[in-house]
């Protein structure tokens, strides 16, 4: 059995989740469901990134000592994994101690290799980035970006790591290994970021300026700045099992250079730990053509689409929607189409259409099928290239088009039901119209069933669903569910099912 680790990004703690949180979260969930059904041995871990300034600050506004704040800001985001069913393994914290032991365990260890020295830095320092500036981050005019805040000029001791060490072999590794970055024209990216000579890494705070954070072995008037802290979780969360190296880090293109593609490998190259085996950087998020702003109140809240319209309708349309590693738009009115159309006027609409006919023509038993003729030879033979083809592109993460050629299935076999119009044979008392019945009512089942394996990583509650009104319970091999056969003989089907009821009211943009 292959082993399969795969993780998403931490979530920073300073606020609550939002559509870029969710889709990141079901990107993941789908690709572990997937490679479990494929047979792997799946391990998915997410969690929250809780310590530095912002969280420090917005702390303090509100009253609350940091631990309670992250405390609070945790709870939202491990709401956000159950309420969208998402299959996590594990949910680590860096306020965690399993995670704070292996930190300080690291920083020795690169303290006592002469990795890390102290230095004094004279420089201008962003608040509100927890970050240093250079005369490059100016604008023309000489004043700040506004994404800055205010922005001073301080003069300090802290420790570097010996990050421009490591330069020429992050380049060669990366040039040996093209498949490192998902997809490949991000690792272009990273290449291109590294044709200018990279400085040592800042790597703590002192404590009079930050004390939210991990101190320091060597030096407790120091904590880790976020670098050694957050993206140590990956390993930590694991150390000591046989999970490392991780198989897939899925992370934002915003943290993809310097963080996860310059710093982390090279981080993990100079503690002697084997780098993860790829990284999958997935694009942004806008809304109806236009950045997602709190401030002009354009911001998607994905738990007010998941309550209206349910949890895997909003699933099928992120996954629908973005192709991995490019930006998207969602469009209230673009979801609105695609839950109409394709959720409740196509499956729903099969599945209602199956349930109703066996019931009016076969007592509620799906029946046995006579010989096939054509339109049911054709339509399994759709049916295997469907099947094959949505695997090969769920493979290489094309999920939008796995789910799109899914789709061109479950058109096809509602045509297939216009074709033999049941309605129409259910009339005739021919003997051979009563077998061609029961064919049809037999392939409109089995059609319907084979399609919900396809489903099932996207949309497992509805799949289940499905499963139970075709009085269906699959078996543990997924492979033998999306073989065409006669696996609903005899089964007793439900009455009805609604699965996608019209929505009252449109939702809104702004919340």
């Amino acid at each position: 059995m292959k082993s399969f680790f795969i993780t998403t990004a931490i979530d920073y703690a300073n606020g609550s989740p939002h559509l870029g949180h969710a889709y990141e979260k079901v990107l993941t969930d789908v690709i572990a469901r997937f490679r479990r059904q494929m047979g792997d041995r799946v391990h998915f871990l997410t969690g929250t990134d809780e310590h530095g300034q912002k969280v420090q600050q917005s702390a303090r506004k509100q009253g609350v000592e940091p631990q309670q704040f992250v405390d609070n800001i945790s709870e939202e985001f491990r709401g956000l994994c159950k309420r969208l069913n998402i299959s996590n393994d594990d949910f680590i914290r860096t306020t965690d101690e399993r995670h704070k032991k292996v930190v300080r365990r690291i920083l020795q260890q690169l303290f006592d290799k002469g990795e890390i020295y102290k230095a004094d830095y004279k420089g201008f320092y962003s608040t509100r980035q927890e970050q240093f500036l250079q005369e490059k981050d100016r604008q023309p005019d000489g004043a700040w970006p506004e994404i800055y805040g205010e922005v001073v000029e301080i003069t300090e001791s802290n420790y570097f790591f010996k990050l421009g060490k490591y330069q020429q072999w992050l380049i060669d590794y990366l040039k040996a290994n093209e498949d490192f970055v998902f997809p490949r024209y991000r690792q272009k990216q990273v290449l291109e970021f590294l044709k200018d000579p990279i400085n040592d890494l800042c790597i703590s705070r002192p404590k009079e300026r930050l004390s939210w954070g991990i101190p320091l072995p060597f030096d407790e008037n120091y904590v880790t700045y976020v670098w050694f802290d957050a993206l140590i979780n990956y390993y930590s969360a694991v150390e000591g099992t046989d999970w490392w190296p991780a198989s897939f880090h899925v992370i934002g293109k915003d943290i993809l250079v310097p963080a996860h593609a310059v710093y982390w490998p090279i981080m993990l190259k100079a503690a002697d730990i084997p780098l993860p085996k790829a990284l999958l950087a997935h694009g942004w998020w806008s809304v109806s053509g236009s950045k997602m702003s709190k401030s002009t109140g354009n911001v998607i809240k994905p738990l007010d689409f998941a309550d209206q319209f349910g949890v895997d309708a909003l699933r099928y349309f992120l996954i629908r929607e973005m192709n991995v590693g490019q930006d998207s738009d969602f469009s209230p009115d673009q979801f609105l189409v695609r839950y109409t159309s394709e959720l409740a006027n196509n499956l729903g609409n099969l599945v209602n259409r199956t349930l109703n006919m066996t019931n009016r023509f076969a007592g509620g038993l799906v029946p046995e099928p006579a010989e096939l003729d054509k339109p049911e030879q054709d339509l399994r033979a759709l049916w295997d290239k469907t099947r094959d083809e949505v695997l090969q592109l769920c493979e290489g993460f094309q999920f939008h088009l796995g789910l799109e050629r899914t789709f061109t299935f479950i058109t096809a076999t509602n045509a297939y039901i216009e074709l033999r119009a049941p309605w129409k044979l259910g009339k005739s008392t021919e003997a051979k119209d009563q077998a061609l019945l029961r064919t049809s009512l037999a392939t409109m089942a089995e059609a319907l069933r084979c399609a919900v394996g396809l489903l099932t990583a996207v949309m497992p509650e509805t799949s289940q669903k499905i499963y139970g009104v075709l009085g269906y319970q699959p078996g543990s091999v997924w492979s033998d569910e999306l073989v065409w056969g006669n696996k609903l003989v005899g089964k007793k089907v439900a009455e009805t099912a609604i699965l996608f009821p019209r929505p009252e009211k449109p939702a809104t943009e702004k919340k």
